[in-house]
């Protein structure tokens, strides 16, 4: 016999209502737009714009090159990167460019401050790094690895860097220090003014892990100008030129062995430790980090490294 109870009867009804079956279909929609966009907020980026060759070579080195869809015209290792669409330079690039990429992230260095408020006011999203000391250089491979969703790979690339300068570390390690000059750019003048690496750039701590003692110690300028005056006074036991411009022909190495013996009384001249480092990695802070600490080292201790030992 049916319950004649109103009140049983009266909350079947309420949920048995078409108003109340469309708030629930309503809510159930919603639930799911919600899931649906925290899963897509959630979504590492996939089309990385890369504006510097050390963001991109760290990128390449950590496993995420299939996601850089745009770099800059100075990107040129590893070879595969050079495949990926050039946007322009890192002072002057090709908003038009960016667009077209659709990117969902731009990384750039915080020196970049300008070029990264532009990407911005086109609505596109952007990512600041800073690579000017060493422990920074390993902190950007973190914040990348995490924004892209591998932290497991940028961990192993510091890891396999940490330990490859650690071991290049105790190869010097009871070995006198020198006191060295590091330049930036063309030597072949030494008696005008020339641009030097401070102590506290990331080049001028791979000096320091290589056995050198930096003549600029006192001073808290990244690249500061020195003088002849300067350098004569200092007399650097060993003298490093690096960059570009420092990938000389052998002819070219005699004449600025030339112009610097103008100055024999430099302990550098003297001992012919004048070296000069062309390689495209020379004065990038990216993965190849290791390979300028090994070749500071030889220079500064050509004793302790010989042709074809391990890298």
């Amino acid at each position: 016999m049916p319950s004649q109870n109103p009140l049983l009867h009266s909350r079947k009804n309420v949920h048995d209502t078409p108003r109340v079956r469309l708030a629930g279909l309503v809510a159930i929609a919603l639930l799911s737009i919600f899931c649906t966009v925290q899963t897509a907020a959630a979504t590492p980026p996939q089309r990385v714009i890369s504006m510097a060759p050390s963001i991109t070579e760290s990128l390449f080195a950590m496993g995420a090159g299939d996601r850089v869809v745009g770099r800059t015209e100075f990107c040129k290792w590893p070879e595969e990167a050079c495949k990926r669409t050039n946007v322009g330079g890192m002072l002057n690039p090709s908003t038009e460019t960016w667009v077209q990429l659709r990117p969902d992230l731009i990384i750039f260095l915080e020196t970049s401050d300008r070029m990264a408020e532009k990407a911005r006011s086109l609505g596109l999203k952007t990512m600041m790094v800073n690579m000017n000391r060493i422990e920074d250089i390993f902190t950007s491979w973190e914040q990348m690895g995490d924004a892209l969703g591998i932290p497991d790979q940028s961990q192993s690339l510091i890891s396999s860097v940490r330990g490859k300068i650690e071991s290049i570390k105790a190869r010097i390690k009871k070995s006198d220090r020198k006191k060295t000059l590091l330049l930036l750019g063309d030597s072949s003048d030494p008696a005008r003014d020339l641009y030097a690496v401070g102590p506290s750039t990331f080049l001028g701590q791979l000096v320091f892990l290589a056995g050198g003692d930096n003549i600029l110690k006192d001073t808290e300028i990244d690249y500061p100008r020195v003088s002849k005056e300067f350098i004569l006074a200092q007399s650097p036991q060993v003298i490093i030129e690096a960059g570009p411009k420092s990938n000389v022909t052998p002819g070219e190495y005699q004449q600025r062995m030339q112009e610097w013996g103008r100055y024999p009384s430099i302990r550098a001249v003297q001992n012919k430790q004048i070296y000069f480092i062309g390689e495209d990695y020379a004065v990038l802070p990216g993965p190849r980090l290791h390979l300028i600490l090994r070749r500071f080292a030889e220079a500064i201790h050509p004793e302790l490294f010989t042709t074809g030992s391990d890298q």
